[in-house]
């Protein structure tokens, strides 16, 4: 096919396509990561509440580990939980849990480090 210049025109929207395409699969799986990123972080959040509310009831380091432990899918050994606070019925109790969220996603993994989640709940010790 030619335009009104007479040059040749076939074969561009392949070679558009080949320069365009990487930029746009690099660009799905920095969406894609980002994604995985925020759902840790809600993942993160229940955790800290599932563990406050924990301590709130028996204010111990371990009663609040466990329970951010069996609160959901966080990997263990990339997770740590912090307590702080008194532990008089009506004190406040505050559960810090700090998360590695891994960056494991193709090509996006080289590039960006793993990011460190972090959610703070206070409750009052019943």
């Amino acid at each position: 096919m030619k335009d009104g210049k007479g040059r040749h025109q076939r074969g561009q929207a392949t070679i558009e396509l080949a320069l365009v395409l990487p930029v746009v699969v690099l660009f799905a799986l920095v969406v894609l990561q980002v994604g995985l990123v925020a759902t840790d972080q809600l993942l993160v959040q229940h955790a800290a509440r599932e563990g406050a509310r924990a301590a709130a009831v028996d204010p111990t380091a371990e009663a609040a580990g466990t329970a951010v432990s069996a609160a959901n899918r966080l990997h263990p050994s990339r997770t740590s939980t912090r307590l702080a606070g008194g532990t008089d019925r009506g004190s406040r109790i505050t559960v810090t849990v700090i998360y590695q969220s891994p960056t494991n996603v193709p090509l996006v993994g080289r590039l960006i480090d793993d990011v460190t989640l972090t959610a703070r709940v206070t409750m009052r010790v019943e």
